[in-house]
This record gives structure tokens, C-alpha cells and sequence, in this order.
């Protein structure tokens, strides 16, 4: 019988994706906003003038900024005040950023409202792939965690669906108002939901809590008395987390904070997700999805046309998510990589010859193929970049390290960002579509940097996955034979027996790793 997920961990996942979705309609909202005639009107931005040119790239710039600073931030949060109070104040900080947003009434307000958003949503995007891949079964974390980039690309479709709708009303206010509005909802839903998600069991650990760790252990389990099956399945888990715990921290106590930097395969982790996370906005996916419905009328399209096609380039985006979801776990991390990059190229490739062949011209054929290649490139970067970039970043890096080394590598994502994002208004004004050669050519080194460097990680446990970096695990049920799984199972139940019998008698159990969390 193989581990899997039960209805717990799903409810679980499903709750934590309203951080999901917090991020992506957060982020996404603003790439309709910035075409909407009331935003354009309210704050007297005249087409392709340099100081629309400069204050879009700013709007963009600071909320990758402030994104950027929410990442770091939670590195810290996550490990000393743990995830679910982390995760409270993630949905505070994007509700009250929201708020101003909303209630921006001159640019500098606008602007130091998305900030704060920004910061927000850089909180989200971190907390919320480490909260789910440490209550995911392994075989099942490809998919559980793949959802954190499902839900995400959801926000993006689904504020592209409102900005679209909204582009026809007649109230100029009401047109970009209101979807920003929306931006408060997913947050002040997961605020609301928290009280009945767990804390992380492995957290715990690194408190010495593990009474209530192995509570929460055996619950994701579904262990129960009479399902010995999945009992021995939470008892073996716990066991492995515990020791491998025991572990890391003496690692630490060693090297502390210094020893992420001097520690070599903690040192590589961190260049490892930084890289992953740099290389999939290296494809030049937000640049294209920002301006998006800047690249649509440079084609040619206009009214409301280049909106609701790229609230159908975000929904095609949700399908190939959920999709590359459902094969990261048969597949496996590296060759779903690998496709998504190499699909991504080469659609920018001929995207961008399109627009150099066609742009302002009246070739519908053409221009058609334009559009038809960048729905191509989202399928890719979806099902093959998307899905697996933040899987890969939450599972490479030990309990003790795993907020940092997530923090730092979404810090990729955002200065990454922040440069593309920032120099799009004014490249792609002025060199035009030779902009988006950068990214094919960042991409085709990326492949090889990739495909040489970076280990497979499926179906392994967090713990394991340490010794692909060349570190210690002190216990193996993954890759054990039968003999060896009963070794192990004996040497759990006898440790169990041990802690019932000394807690029995209200004595300690000198030298031992595990303690009556065990008893069952």
C-alpha cells in the first residue's frame, strides 16, 4: 500500500491555495488596470509619452520591490514565529494593501499602495509551497504542492476575466476600482480559515513540540487504531522527521546563520533555487504577461479584444497547470522542467519574429500565428515552469534552513522581475521587439545550466532528499527493501514501547530522539 494524501491533506491544501490565489490575482490584477481607459484618465497617462513609460515601469517596479522585501521577510517570520502566524500576518499586510489600493486618490498614494501589496503578496508566495510541501505525503507532493502555482495562474485568469468585464462599464472609476477591490477577498478568506489549519508538524520539531507535531503527524495520515496501515505509515514518518531533525539542528548549532553561506551543499541549495526561480523569468514570462494586452495592440487588436484574450492566455495558463500537476509526480521534476523551458524558447522565438515581420501591418495570417504562439509559450511555461519551479524550491532544502532557502530563492523571482519589468516600457518602445531576444538567449544557457546541475527529486521524503546534496539522513523507508523496512518498523515500535513504558513511570528516556509523541 502506497502513502497517499487523504481528504485532510486536501482540505488543508485547498485553504492554503487561497494564499495562492491571493498572489496571483494580486499580481495580475494590474496588467488589466494599466489598460483601462478610467485608470489611464484618472491619472493622466497619455499613450507612449515617457512619463507613462516611466510610471508604469515604476508601478511594476515597486511591487516587485516591495515583493521582494515580504520574501525576505517571511525567511525570518516563517522559523521564528512559525507558519500559521506568519500566515496571519501575510493576510493582514495584503488586505490593508489592497484597501489603499482601492482607495488611491493621487498617484504617490497609488504607488506606496502597491508597495505594501507587493510585500504582501511576496510573503504568500513563499509561506505558502513551505506550508504545503511539509504536511504532503511524498508521493503525492508533486500534486499537492503543484497546486500553490495552479491557484495561482487562477488569479491571473481570474482577474483578467473582471478587468475584461469591467473594460465596458460606463463608470470610469468603477473600471479599475473594482478589480483591485477583489484583490482583498482570497486574504481576508484565508484569515478567516486559518483556525482550523494545523501548524506544521515539522516546525514543531524544531521546537521540541512534538506531542502536538505528532498529533498533527498522524491525523495527515489518517492513522487511526483501526487502520494499522496508515498507522505504521505515521509512525515511520514521524520517526524520520524526528530524527532527521535531531540532525539538521546539531548541523546548525555548528554553522548557525554564517553556515548557510560556508555550509558547500546549503550553499549550493540556495544558488540551486535561486537559479530555478530566475531561470523561469528568464523565459520573459511576466514581461509578456504584464504587458500583454500591450503586445495584443501592438498585433494589431483593439477595443476590448487584447483583454479578453489575455484573460483567455491566463485561463489556457490554470489548464496547463492543473495538468502538469497531475504528471509531476509520474514524470518527475527535471524532464517537465526541461520541456517547459525548451517550449517556452521557442515560442518566443517565432513570437517574436511575428512581431518583427507583422507588427503594424494588416496580415491577419500573421498576426493571427502572434497570437496563436503566445498562447504556446503559456502553455509551456504553465504545465512545464510554473508548476514545478516552486515544488522543486520547497523540497531541496533541509527543516531547518527550508523558509530561508525558499525566501531566497523567490527573491530570484523578484529582482528577476523587478529588472524585466522595470526596462519593459522603455525597451520595448525604443528596440522594440529585439527586447525579447535577451530572454531566448538567457534561456537556451539555462537549459544546459539546468540539465547538468540540478538532481531529480520525485517521490523521495523532504528528509531524503538531503542525501542528493550530499548530506546525512539518518533514517530510509523510501529506497529500503522489505528486510530492511521491518528492521526499521521494529526499531520504531520498540522505541514506541520504550516512551510508553518511561512515561508510564513519569521518567525521561536518556538519549533518545523520539519521545512519548510516539505512544499511540
Amino acid at each position: 500500500m502506497a502513502r497517499t494524501y487523504t481528504l485532510y491533506n486536501l482540505r488543508i491544501i485547498l485553504v492554503l491555495t487561497l494564499g495562492s490565489l491571493t498572489f496571483g490575482y494580486g499580481f495580475s490584477v494590474i496588467s488589466n488596470t494599466i489598460g483601462q481607459p478610467g485608470f489611464i484618465q484618472y491619472f493622466n497617462l497619455k499613450a507612449n509619452s515617457d512619463y507613462t513609460n516611466a510610471i508604469t515601469g515604476t508601478i511594476n517596479g515597486l511591487y516587485c520591490a516591495g515583493a521582494l522585501f515580504g520574501a525576505l521577510h517571511v525567511g525570518w517570520m516563517c522559523e521564528a514565529r512559525g507558519r500559521k502566524e506568519t500566515m496571519y500576518l501575510a493576510s493582514a499586510v495584503n488586505v490593508v494593501g489592497g484597501a489603499l489600493e482601492t482607495g488611491s486618490i493621487d498617484m504617490a498614494m497609488f504607488l506606496v499602495s502597491r508597495f505594501i501589496s507587493g510585500w504582501g503578496i511576496g510573503m504568500m508566495v513563499v509561506l505558502i509551497p513551505i506550508y504545503q510541501a511539509e504536511i504532503s505525503p511524498p508521493n503525492a507532493r508533486g500534486f499537492l504542492v503543484g497546486q500553490h502555482g495552479t491557484w495561482i495562474v487562477l488569479g491571473y485568469a481570474i482577474a483578467g476575466w473582471v478587468g475584461a468585464g469591467t473594460y465596458y462599464s460606463s463608470n470610469l472609476s468603477f473600471q479599475w476600482r473594482f478589480p483591485i477591490a477583489l484583490s482583498i477577498i482570497p486574504p481576508l478568506a484565508l484569515a478567516i480559515c486559518a483556525p482550523w489549519i494545523p501548524e506544521s508538524p515539522r516546525w514543531l520539531l524544531t521546537r521540541d513540540r512534538r506531542e502536538e507535531a505528532w498529533k498533527i503527524v498522524k491525523r495527515l495520515h489518517g492513522g487511526t487504531a483501526e487502520d494499522e496501515a496508515s498507522l505504521q505509515y505515521a509512525r515511520e514518518e514521524f520517526y524520520q522527521m524526528t530524527e532527521q531533525v535531531r540532525v539538521d539542528a546539531a548541523a546548525w548549532k555548528q554553522g548557525g546563520w554564517r553556515g548557510m553561506f560556508t555550509n558547500k551543499t546549503y550553499r549550493k541549495r540556495f544558488w540551486m533555487g535561486f537559479f530555478i526561480q530566475y531561470a523561469a523569468q528568464s523565459t520573459g514570462a511576466q514581461v509578456i504577461y504584464v504587458y500583454i494586452v500591450s503586445l495584443y495592440q501592438n498585433l494589431g487588436l483593439t477595443g476590448g479584444v487584447p483583454l479578453i484574450l489575455g484573460a483567455a492566455y491566463v485561463t489556457v495558463a490554470t489548464i496547463s497547470n492543473f495538468v502538469g500537476a497531475l504528471l509531476l509526480d509520474r514524470v518527475g521534476r527535471k524532464p517537465l522542467l526541461l520541456a517547459g523551458l525548451t517550449g517556452c524558447m521557442l515560442s518566443v522565438c517565432l513570437e517574436t519574429a511575428m512581431i518583427a515581420e507583422y507588427a503594424g501591418t494588416t496580415n491577419k495570417a500573421g498576426l493571427s500565428m502572434g497570437v496563436f504562439f503566445s498562447f504556446c509559450f503559456i502553455s509551456f511555461y504553465g504545465g512545464g515552469i510554473d508548476v514545478v519551479g516552486y515544488v522543486y524550491c520547497s523540497e531541496i532544502f533541509p527543516t531547518t534552513i527550508r523558509s530561508q532557502g525558499v525566501a531566497w530563492s523567490l527573491a530570484g523571482t523578484f529582482l528577476s522581475t523587478l529588472v524585466y519589468v522595470e526596462a519593459a516600457p522603455t525597451a520595448l518602445a525604443n528596440i522594440k521587439w529585439k527586447y525579447y531576444i535577451v530572454f531566448i538567449c538567457l534561456t537556451f544557457v539555462n537549459i544546459w545550466i539546468f540539465y547538468f546541475w540540478c538532481p531529480e527529486t520525485r517521490g523521495k521524503s523532504l528528509e531524503e532528499i538531503n542525501a542528493l546534496f550530499g548530506d546525512e539522513v539518518v533514517v530510509h523507508f523510501a529506497d529500503a527493501t522489505e528486510k530492511q523496512r521491518h528492521e526499521l518498523t521494529a526499531k520504531v515500535l520498540a522505541q514506541d514501547e520504550k516512551h510508553e513504558f518511561a512515561s508510564e513511570r513519569g521518567e525521561g528516556v536518556e538519549g533518545a530522539s523520539t519521545t512519548t509523541a510516539l505512544k499511540v
